[in-house]
């Protein structure tokens, strides 16, 4: 509490009830179609600020990744109030180097709640808005089952263009989800000075799930597009080989994260 207002994140109240977000810690449940290609490794080097150097092993590897998402905070309450709690996103993961550790790193994200944007800020993911849809399985009626041979479609749109869209084949299960997303996070939280002069907040930090569960992974191929944009650069990382296709379903848990340099 500050000057008697309370809340996580604004707006803050007398109450916190406004506030956009709760503290964490924040609960995920969600399904998750995951595209890894390579790109050129100078698209995917561009993208990352000092102090980090591309990954020393296939640097120009990325991953497209759909997710239908279910959250909350730590009573729950969102989850019996859904609207609260469902949202989607699509994001553009590259790996990189830090003090010869390899991490991940979100580069371009989308998503469909202002409460998502909202967290995003706060953990260092560039989150914009965007129309992100995916294919549910179901074992009922038409639907694609979890099972060799199932097909998933996924698409992304943002300002009214489509962004990306993807076809993803099921073939057999995986012992992993793959491997571009499989590392701790290493991320930037950014705030331009209200005067102009630089940042008043420039900290790296990583982060990582503190708590996961998950089902079995399956891999397969997808057939993967993406498309220009006036205010959008995804295109720049071009699909130039295919790796593989993935799909799970998991449980997350996110408390928080750890410093690695402030500039002060």
């Amino acid at each position: 509490m500050v000057g008697g207002l309370r809340g996580f994140l604004p707006p803050k109240s007398a109450t916190g009830r406004s506030a956009i977000v709760p503290p964490p810690p924040w609960h995920y449940s969600g399904d998750l179609l995951t595209v890894e290609y390579r790109t050129d490794p100078a698209r995917v080097r561009e993208l990352l600020p000092a102090p980090l150097d591309p990954a020393p092993d296939d640097p120009g590897a990325v991953a497209l990744i759909w997710a239908d998402w279910q959250s909350c905070g730590a009573d729950g309450s969102e989850l019996v109030d859904p609207v609260r709690a469902q949202y989607k996103e699509c994001f553009a993961v590259v790996r990189c180097a830090y003090r010869d550790r390899t991490y991940s790193r979100c580069v371009y994200i989308w998503v469909d709640k202002d409460f998502a944007v909202a967290r995003g800020n706060h953990q260092g993911y560039p989150k914009k808005l965007g129309s992100i849809h995916l294919t549910r399985p179901h074992p009922y009626g038409p639907a694609p089952r979890i099972e060799p041979g199932a097909v998933f479609g996924a698409t992304l749109a943002a300002a009214d263009r489509r962004l990306a869209q993807a076809v993803v084949t099921l073939r057999a299960p995986s012992p992993t989800n793959g491997f571009v997303n499989a590392h701790p996070m290493a991320h930037h939280r950014q705030l331009p000075s209200i005067d102009g002069k630089g940042l008043a907040l420039d900290e790296l930090i990583e982060s990582g799930a503190a708590a996961f569960e998950g089902g079995q992974a399956w891999a397969g191929e997808a057939e993967l597009d993406l498309f220009e944009a006036p205010t959008e650069e995804l295109a720049a990382l071009a699909v130039e080989e295919p790796i593989g296709a993935y799909y799970r379903q998991v449980g997350v848990t996110w408390n928080g994260g750890t410093l690695l340099e402030r500039e002060l």
